[in-house]
């Protein structure tokens, strides 16, 4: 083997990774969201944990993938640690899929069915169709669905690739002594653990291993204990991947470390007793793709099975070996994990940014209480609200423009984009609460006093900025762009108050019915009012812009207002109506 084989084969193994890599990536990309919105209905049963990991990750093709996920879901709230153990233990299952997918390369007949289950002979096809999809679509599904089979089909060439390279060194005995090293446990699951730990995934160090068993040189004995090592070396991802969490998604991650530590010693142990006693005829036979499966996966399922009983034990470990963390994170939902997976990563922003919007919400409406009745308390809690809603706001925005450099989908961004703006408004409304909060206090303190029908047409704008909030905050909240469509007339109705009251005003001044101080606090409050519901429409401008991709929101409403619309003229003449002040 020569310089150039090495080439080769280091070659063929950064395709089969990259391979792997961008199959698993849309596989991802398609099934996260998907995998989040089960996981919250999931029960504490443990076997359904079981199954639907084992799902999920035998479609992502990723159990690395899968248990990242995992601690992230648990770091955020959204999976117990409880809950999470049976997740892990399926993943560890659903990855066995790949090894029996790779293990199909060693299928030899003459017959044409047994020749195209070959992956070598179908994967060339897969390959054909899936650029001809991505050349020729533009939906974003089916280019996805075309990622997936382009990405299996150069995993499969650099399977082929290394296969071919290290087939010669079948005769080399300086090679063989180097495989028969491996024999020895210890050797063995180091070894294992320490390549799958570099390349952090078990299913492509499996892949390498069923591609060098192609020299005939890899016995069954040096196999099995390289097998268990890569059932170890899978756990660093999760591991790195925890680094900054909070106490129990920490705790997650060294649950699969037990696990899978934990299962191989027992395994080992039973296994070399039982051989000792037996003696076991395959351990000198060569390794097979197949036989390679078969260790692989006969491992996971029965560790799964001892394990699965005593889970409680191994939540029970993982708590000894994490401290309780006094300092958890308000906001870990947005965890930066969920960020290599956009489809989560919105899901957990779009769960803050309506937790944000709830609170926007009940800070204004206790603001205008506090104009009737004003109260220290209540006045100093929305103090304290608007802290958080701004911290909301820092968190979501700064965490946002990071998903935003990741490669979305059409639908993805300008979800994206929509919450991304609904932030900005949220928080706006947010010190509108404040300054009308603090507007209250200075007529609490001076002991102003509105006169009879300032009081009335005030009240007339406190009803109108209450609706369309509220409007506003349910039409976000059940993404409902038939509620939405209420808020822009609304908010023209609150414009015409906003000048009729300014108007009504002036002449009371000019009558001497009212005092200039008074007739500042009254400006300031229906000005801060009117900002409300122009923040409202901006809202409810991105939830229509939703199914409207193909135009900007406020050109849309320019070309709304000026056409003849009947939905948008009937809902303003009802509120108009709804809505109209007193004779003067």
């Amino acid at each position: 083997m020569d310089i150039f084989s090495v080439f080769k084969f280091l070659g063929g193994v950064a395709l089969f990774l990259y391979g792997m890599n961008i199959m698993g990536s849309a596989l991802e990309k398609q099934a996260g969201g998907r995998f989040r919105q089960v996981l919250e209905k999931i029960t504490s049963n443990p076997v359904k944990g079981v199954l639907l990991g084992t799902l999920v990750t035998g479609i992502i093709q990723s159990s690395s993938a899968t248990t990242v996920m995992v601690v992230g879901f648990v770091n955020s709230g959204i999976l117990t640690l409880e809950n999470s153990v049976g997740v892990i233990m399926g993943a560890n299952i659903g990855t066995a899929v790949t090894a029996w997918i790779l293990s199909l390369t060693g299928l030899q007949g003459e017959s044409f069915l047994v020749q195209i289950c070959n992956p070598a002979n179908f994967s060339p096809i897969l390959a054909v169709i899936g650029i001809v999809i991505i050349m020729g679509s533009k939906s974003e599904r089916k280019r996805d669905i075309a990622t997936v089979l382009l990405g299996f089909a150069v995993l499969m060439y650099g399977m082929e690739v290394m296969s071919a390279m290290v087939a010669p060194l079948s005769d080399n005995e300086a090679f063989t002594s180097i495989l028969t090293m491996f024999q020895n446990p210890v050797f063995g699951v180091l070894a294992g653990a320490v390549v799958t730990g570099i390349i952090q995934s078990s299913s492509a160090s499996v892949g390498i291993l069923q591609a060098m068993s192609a020299t005939g040189s890899i016995t069954v004995a040096s196999a099995v204990p390289i097998v268990m090592g890569q059932n170890i070396g899978t756990c660093v991802t999760a591991l790195i991947s925890s680094v900054g969490t909070n106490a129990n998604a920490r705790r997650a991650a060294m649950v699969h470390l037990y696990f899978n530590v934990i299962g191989v010693a027992v395994f080992l142990s039973l296994f070399y007793l039982a051989d000792s006693v037996v003696h076991f005829s395959f351990m000198g036979d060569a390794a097979t793709p197949v036989s390679i499966a078969v260790i692989h996966t006969v491992f996971k399922i029965v560790n799964t099975c001892f394990f699965l009983p005593f889970y409680k034990l191994l939540v029970r470990l993982a708590k000894l070996s994490v401290k309780d963390d006094p300092g958890e994170e308000k906001f870990s939902m947005l965890d930066e994990r969920f960020l290599n997976t956009p489809a989560v990563a919105i899901d957990c922003c779009r769960e803050l940014t309506h937790s944000m919007a709830i609170l926007s919400r009940d800070s204004l409406f206790s603001a205008m209480e506090l104009t009737h009745h004003f109260d220290e308390h209540a006045a100093q809690k929305i103090l304290v609200d608007e802290d958080t809603v701004d911290r909301y706001e820092d968190k979501l925005s700064t965490y946002m423009v990071k998903l935003s450099s990741r490669p979305l989908g059409d639908s993805e961004g300008l979800e994206l984009g929509r919450l991304l703006h609904c932030v900005g408004d949220l928080e706006r409304i947010s010190d509108h609460a404040i300054n009308i909060a603090e507007t209250a206090r200075e007529i609490e303190q001076k002991n102003l006093s509105f006169s009879g029908p300032a009081r009335e047409e005030m009240d007339v704008m406190f009803q109108a900025v209450q609706e369309i909030v509220t409007l506003t905050v349910d039409s976000l909240l059940k993404n409902d762009c038939a509620l939405a469509k209420h808020v822009e007339p609304l908010e023209e109705v609150v414009d015409l108050l906003n000048r009729e009251l300014k108007a009504r005003h002036i002449a009371r001044l000019q009558r001497g019915e009212c005092t200039t101080m008074l007739g500042f606090v009254f400006s300031d409050l229906i000005t801060n009012f009117e900002r409300v519901a122009d923040h409202c429409s901006n809202i409810a401008l991105w939830i229509l812009q939703s199914q409207k991709s193909d135009q900007g929101a406020h050109q849309y409403i320019i070309d709304l207002k000026n056409s003849d619309d009947p939905e948008f003229h009937r809902y303003y003449r009802e509120y108009a109506e709804k809505y109209r002040l007193n004779q003067a």
